[in-house]
Formats: C-alpha cells, structure tokens, sequence
C-alpha cells in the first residue's frame, strides 16, 4: 500500500483543517487506518485510528473531542478533521496503514505516507 497525505497548512489557534490521505492499491478496506504526528525534538505519536470497516475509533487524549478521523473505502481515502487547533497540535502529521487493529506504537504499523506539515500560530 502506497499513502500520501495532503491538507496541511499554516492555521491561527482556533481553526480547523482537513487532512486527507489517499491510498494506492486494491486491498485498503483491508487495513485499519491511522494518523500520527511528530512534533520537532519529539517522537512519534499516535493521534488517530480507524477500523478496516470505518465502525470503530481511537482518539490520543490530546486531540479527543477536537479531531474526528473518517473513511471512505469507496475513494480509498481516509480524513482527519482537525477543528479548535492549538499551536501544540503543530506538527508533522503521517498516515499509516496496518493489518491490525489498532496498536498506538508507531513501530507496529506497515506502511506509512510521507507526512504532511501542520503548523498553528498563537
């Protein structure tokens, strides 16, 4: 599976943004989904995870409540909205795909996109 991921941009605290990530391949509905981001000096975090069906979710307890991650099997595209952003949501974020659902260590995911840069001024 081939990822790229695109929507980021450079947003004032309070906005919203939508991510996209685009798969290539016929076998996306078989991959749970996830988005991550790393912060500069920082590693690697989860943010979000999707089920292969689209029916459950996980959410870090940073973002929980503010992000909503979504798919569309049918575009083999899967969303992250970002809403009420905060300067510490800057980052660079990364989609991810697995065959399980779901593990929030990074070094358990198969394939990863090239990362898309989010950047939130005060």
């Amino acid at each position: 599976v081939q990822l790229q991921a695109s929507g980021g941009g450079l947003v004032q605290a309070g906005s919203s943004l939508r991510l996209s990530c685009a798969a290539s391949g016929r076998a996306f509905s078989s991959y749970a989904m996830g988005w991550f981001r790393q912060a500069p000096g920082k590693e690697r975090e989860f943010v979000a995870a999707i089920s292969m069906s689209g029916t459950m979710t996980a959410y870090a307890d940073s973002v929980k409540g503010r992000f909503s991650i979504s798919r569309d099997n049918a575009k083999n595209t899967v969303y992250l909205q970002m809403n009420s952003l905060k300067p510490e949501d800057t980052a660079v974020y990364y989609c991810a795909a697995d065959s399980v659902y779901y593990r929030n260590s990074p070094s358990h995911w198969d394939y990863w996109g090239q990362g898309t840069q989010v950047t939130v001024s005060s």
